[in-house]
């Protein structure tokens, strides 16, 4: 192993760092001042920096900010005696892996070195995976929709993406956009569930100037902005009735009017239309034209949830990690082993779009390069969010494979059948370790609080930690 640098003008702390650091068993080497560091490193390369803030000559985030240049995957821990906010913002700006107030936990200080310095060798093993393709999935049902667009790539017939919100309609949309005889004509979006209904007509097929009180010049409506091209209507099924047969009329005979006008205009456009809703239960409901629904329903396509296709949860966070990390110019993070298969396991309620905004998180709010379990924010940890199920209703969330009752029954039929010694100590160890650890977890080693939660007294935890051999910090 690589040695731990030690950059620090007080004595004693090089002292102590340096003895803590021996006993665990890692190599590392002293520094006074950061100059030294400059030429030591222009020599050979440390495992990690652990540097003070305010030293004499150049401060640790100068020094922080002239390795970054040349050794941009470096951990370097900032270590300061001045807790205030600047500080903290400037050593995560600069690059920095972690900010650690003075004074500090020594066992805390080497654990956090060893965390560093285990994901700089992952991250040195580790290669970043590419991933250009505007639609990213290896899962069978989104092979089959990349199939149905490459069918479709040279049709002009209409289709209908369905779907839950979230899963990736607009981009559908766009991809066969891109990948059609159209491709070079403009792509006009609009959302029905966005615009209100006394304005929607307007946007649509725009209006004559002075057809109505304010209308001083003539509107382009978005037909005519998407001439030649993809017109994309988002939440169909929010479009109103009386919309809905002018619809309707400009997709049987191609042809509609400006609000106000008398002159007809072609309507060269192809129609992509999406929604979130059943709407064979809303034509049953009257709430939708049939004949409207039979004309957009001539190609439909549907767009399974991110639950159904749990195997493409890594490719998905690697390009959104990735491309978050590339808008706001930083180095991009990588999710560990133990968290991808967490995020696997989630039931994204609100699917890719749910993904795409947890990675945005990760990337700025994530203490390290390498995002783990404890890193997740905690409704994501804790699985507070509802699980949708095929069927559109919703409850709460339970294991995949059935609920844990069943897999509860699963897993002792196994142990009878092995004949496993003391099977009810065993499994009433486990239990109990499951829940008070999770519940320790949850209130962050605090014990009174996780046994208020837990409905136990503040002797019974204390008792069960010690036997079971559980940690935890009052």
């Amino acid at each position: 192993m690589k040695n731990v640098w030690i950059v620090d003008d007080d004595r004693s702390i090089r002292w102590v760092l340096e003895k803590a650091l021996q006993k665990a068993d890692i190599p590392c080497k002293t520094f006074s001042e950061a100059e030294s560091v400059l030429q030591a490193i222009k020599k050979e390369q440390p495992a990690l920096i652990l540097s003070d803030i305010h030293m004499p000559g150049k401060s640790g985030l100068e020094m922080l900010a002239e390795i970054k240049k040349s050794y941009p995957k470096l951990p370097i821990i900032i270590m300061t005696a001045y807790s205030d906010l600047d500080s903290a913002v400037a050593s995560f700006q600069g690059g920095a892996f972690e900010y650690l107030p003075k004074p500090f936990d020594i066992d805390k200080a080497i654990e956090l070195v060893r965390r560093a310095t285990e994901e700089s060798e992952e991250e040195e093993q580790t290669p970043a995976e590419e991933t250009a393709s505007e639609i990213i999935g290896k899962a069978p049902a989104m092979q089959e929709v990349f199939r149905a667009i490459g069918r479709l790539s040279q049709s002009k017939a209409t289709v209908l993406l369905t779907g839950e919100s979230g899963a990736g309609k607009e981009v559908v949309a766009r991809a066969l956009h891109k990948h059609s005889p159209r491709s070079n004509a403009p792509f006009v979006a609009i959302n029905m569930a966005a615009i209100p209904k006394d304005l929607m007509e307007t946007e649509l097929f725009g209006h004559e100037k002075g057809a109505f009180t304010g209308a001083s010049a003539i509107r382009h409506g978005r037909f005519e902005q998407a001439e030649g091209g993809t017109l994309f209507l988002d939440e169909i099924g929010d479009m109103p009735a009386e919309l809905q047969t002018r619809l309707l009329r400009v997709l049987s005979d191609g042809y509609y009017y400006r609000v106000g006008g008398h002159q007809s205009l072609k309507a060269n456009v192809r129609i992509i239309a999406a929604t979130h809703q059943n709407l064979e239960a809303m034509v049953r409901e009257n709430r939708f034209r049939e004949d409207l629904y039979h004309r957009l329903n001539v190609i439909r396509l549907r767009l399974p949830p991110l639950r159904e296709r749990p195997e493409d949860i890594p490719l998905l966070v690697n390009h959104f990690l990735q491309k978050s990390a590339e808008n706001l110019g930083v180095e991009p993070k990588l999710m560990s082993e133990e968290a991808m298969e967490f995020l696997k396991r989630f039931p994204f309620p609100g699917n890719v779009r749910q993904l795409e905004n947890l990675c945005n998180w990760l990337v700025v709010m994530a203490p390290s390069q390498h995002i783990r379990v404890t890193d997740l924010p905690e409704e994501v940890r804790n699985g507070e969010a509802e699980k949708v199920h095929k069927n559109g209703e919703v409850s709460g969330s339970t294991p995949a494979g059935g609920s844990w009752e069943e897999l509860l029954k699963g897993e002792v039929k196994e142990m009878l059948k092995n004949q496993s010694p003391d099977l009810m100590k065993q499994l009433a160890d486990t239990f109990e370790s499951i829940v008070i650890g999770t519940a320790l977890e949850y209130t962050h080693g605090r014990r009174v609080d996780a046994a208020t939660r837990l409905g136990i007294g503040r002797n019974t935890i204390t008792r069960k930690i010690a036997e079971l051999k559980l940690e935890s910090e009052d």
